[in-house]
């Protein structure tokens, strides 16, 4: 019988001491995931390179190039991404009502990329071609991803076909539905 006495004595104590291991073993690791967090953190923060415009800026300053004029604001000086220069012409968006149903309008704004010089005139003739084409499409033939895709092909063929080859590439900017 004294046997049976030690025993739920001994069960208790078991039971109570399981709490503060399990505790240690989460603060333990918690600490090795935050130090390797930290070490990992600190090997890709080392590749990364500084941004460019504070070289651009540094240059400008000790060569005297491309100083600032008094009253510009620094955005002014940038290229625009769709510009003549880069053979990039942006039309005039392109808003008008579809075939069926006519309550439907249709918003696109396209820019075309031109092999060679711009001409602005060819631009504006594939502009009027493109607005009259959408006049003839209906909302089931550009539903989805599939219509869009060749509502995309009809155009750049129209536009290869107007242009004879001197624009190679239409870009889709806005496509909308209402």
């Amino acid at each position: 019988m004294a046997n049976e006495a030690e025993a739920p004595a001994e069960e208790g104590k078991k039971k109570g001491g399981g709490m503060v291991p399990l505790i240690g073993a989460l603060v333990v690791l918690t600490l090795v995931g935050g130090g390797g967090g930290w070490f990992l953190g600190g090997m890709i923060a080392s590749k990364v390179k500084p941004p460019e415009p504070a070289k651009a800026e540094a240059k400008a300053e000790a060569g005297g190039e491309g100083k600032k004029e008094e009253g510009k604001k620094p955005e002014e000086g940038l290229a625009k991404i769709a510009t003549e220069a880069n053979g990039i012409v942006q039309l005039e968006p392109i808003t008008t009502n579809l075939a069926y149903p006519s309550e439907n309008w249709i918003k696109l704004d396209v820019a075309l990329m031109f092999n060679g010089p711009p001409d602005p005139k060819l631009a504006g003739d594939i502009h009027q071609d493109i607005m009259g084409y959408l006049r003839t499409v209906s909302l089931q033939q550009i539903s989805g991803p599939r219509g869009f895709e060749y509502l995309r092909d009809d155009i750049q063929e129209r536009v290869d076909l107007r242009s004879e080859g001197r624009v190679s590439k239409v870009m889709f900017r806005t496509f909308v539905v209402e």
